[in-house]
């Protein structure tokens, strides 16, 4: 089966290159990862790997050519292909050995073309928005296992969720391109899969297998310039990263090797200037590092002892790390997208902080007496719903503390829907799912609503759709035992509140007497960009009123 190997991504706002040299050429076998052509655009000179093995059908440019980027670069059979008849000819006027053998017979034939079946790749879906790569969690099928339409097929790690894939079509599983804890692009090939029919015609390709090559990472070989006709030192490559370049290193001449090679590299502290290559024009195979690092591995402890520990991708036990060692693991998924988030939170919006006490007496009793007839509608009543109903009610009156800022202050959105957030402590790190347009829900619906998120979310399955679009968040660190906090705000939100434990406290009423009270304490940050101190106070007073007097609520519920 001939496929097309779409230019990729090679840089943000590039939209095509020219194309240098085909470092390959028709009818030529090519390995998996394989610089396959040398590209220039505006920024600078890319070298274009390979993402399958097999061979080369057509080059689509001539050297000096203008290549788009997401159109076919070339095509190739990839070795693990059904190939049928057409894609293994080299020359349309030259039959190859299988098409003028007499002696071929039909259960000589691949299984696949006998059986009218095709193997199609299936490419990894957009799965939230900004997404670009995820892990390779768990792999719920196996290789040759026959597998349904929409089952689970595999579990992946974004930087907000672990989300199942489902089976596009029923088939065989003929391939699994990546392992466990391997990092997998949007867009670019999961896994490949033999189904029934025939395969697609030319002209679908590039919406269906071909879109294979989409995700191919490109290696930097030497930086370029407009305005300078001299060149930088030649530099090392580095996979993209969210659609741009990781940093490069400058060294001593060239160093050929793809992303994933150069990757193994950095986890194993392996300077590839070092490493001779061992392929075609001396570039570093996947193998050659490996070689060092098992020859590393064997050598004897005195001589190890000077040589740096190996990082994130190590196995070793905690408990088992000697004294004054120390073990180091790569920050990814909802841990690295939270040190992101936050860390953009604190350095670009002001926060201010309000603090109160809740009076929780008149709530209390009210949660008790609906209890029941939540529960016979299988809903559990937590104080939450009250607390979201609450502050949507309070939203109406300051809707100020529902808009959003844009990123140059230049712009302040006011949002009609109160999508209010809650942060959830799930086993995948810290979630914050929002409830969408609170305004026209029921206290049962938010309760039930409430319940199906939580229970996604801490099996770290929580839908994509619930963890963007947020206006306004809630913190409930008092379900873990904490009474006061400075909540980081949850960009490009304006305000976020931070509820504590309930405690039962002597205080004195109006006449002054000590009587014992419920109280939580409440402490909300704000954007002093958007809301002042006078106006976040209004409007926690409206809402704690709304708590404190829940039968007030009554005549705005609908």
């Amino acid at each position: 089966m001939t496929i097309e190997f779409i230019l990729p991504d090679i840089g943000e706002g590039i939209v095509e290159c020219e194309l240098l040299e085909w470092l390959v050429s028709e009818g030529e076998h090519i390995e998996e990862d394989q610089p396959v052509a040398e590209v220039m655009t505006d920024k600078a000179t890319v070298q274009i790997p390979a993402m399958h093995a097999g061979v080369v059908n057509k080059l689509h440019y001539a050297v000096g050519d203008i290549a788009k980027v997401h159109a076919p670069l070339f095509s190739m059979t990839p070795d693990d292909a059904d190939v049928n008849e057409e894609s293994q000819a080299k020359d349309p006027e030259k039959p190859t050995e299988a098409t003028t053998s007499e002696n071929v017979k039909n259960d000589e034939l691949p299984v696949a073309a006998a059986s009218g079946k095709h193997i199609e790749d299936f490419i990894l879906p957009d799965i939230g928005e900004g997404i670009v790569e995820c892990e390779i969690v768990k792999w719920n099928v196996a290789e040759g296992d026959v597998i349904e339409e929409d089952q689970a097929v595999v579990e992946v790690m974004t930087d907000k969720a672990v989300v199942e894939i489902p089976a596009k079509n029923a088939g065989t599983v003929h391939r699994l391109y990546y392992a466990q804890g391997d990092i997998a692009k949007v867009h670019s090939a999961l896994f490949a899969l033999e189904v029934e029919g025939d395969s697609n015609p030319a002209g679908d390709t590039e919406g269906n297998t071909n879109e294979a090559s989409q995700s191919t990472s490109a290696t930097i070989i030497q930086e370029t310039s407009n305005a300078s006709n001299k060149h930088s030192a030649q530099l090392t490559s580095s996979k993209f990263s969210d659609g741009e370049f990781e940093p490069p290193i400058a060294i001593e001449g060239k160093v050929l090797a793809s992303p994933a090679v150069r990757r193994i590299a950095r986890e194993h502290n392996i300077d590839l200037s070092a490493v001779n290559g061992s392929g075609k024009k001396g570039r570093i195979l996947k193998a050659d590092v490996l070689n060092i690092q098992q020859s590393v591995k064997t050598e004897s402890p005195s001589e190890n002892s000077n040589k740096s520990l190996t990082n994130a991708s190590t196995n070793e036990n905690p408990s088992a790390i000697k004294k004054g060692e120390v073990r180091t693991e790569k920050v990814r998924g909802i841990q690295a997208a939270m040190a992101k988030q936050m860390s953009a939170s604190v350095y670009t919006i002001p926060h201010f902080t309000v603090s109160d006490e809740l009076v929780m007496d008149n709530l209390m009793s009210l949660r008790n007496l609906l209890k029941p007839e939540f529960e016979a509608k299988g809903a559990k009543l937590s104080f939450m719903p009250f607390f979201v109903k609450a502050m949507s009610l309070a939203l109406n009156e300051f809707p100020v503390v529902n808009s959003q800022l844009n990123d140059d202050a230049s712009e302040l959105s006011y949002y009609s829907d109160h999508n209010i957030g809650f942060a959830v402590d799930s086993k995948i790190g810290l979630l914050v799912p929002n409830i969408k347009r609170v305004q026209d829900l029921s206290l049962l619906d938010i309760a039930v609503q409430m319940q199906d998120i939580i229970e996604q979310a801490r099996a770290g399955r929580v839908s994509g759709e619930h963890l963007k679009g947020g206006t306004i968040s809630i913190s409930n660190i008092g379900a873990i035992g904490g009474i006061t906090a400075t909540p980081v705000i949850n960009k490009p939100e304006a305000a976020i509140v931070a509820l504590g434990k309930t405690q039962k406290l002597p205080r004195f009423d109006d006449s002054g007497n000590v009587s014992a009270q419920h109280i939580m304490a409440v402490n909300w940050s704000g954007d002093h960009r958007i809301i002042d101190g006078a106006t976040m106070v209004r409007f926690n007073n409206l809402w704690m009123s709304y708590l404190m007097q829940p039968e007030k609520m009554l005549m705005h519920l609908k």
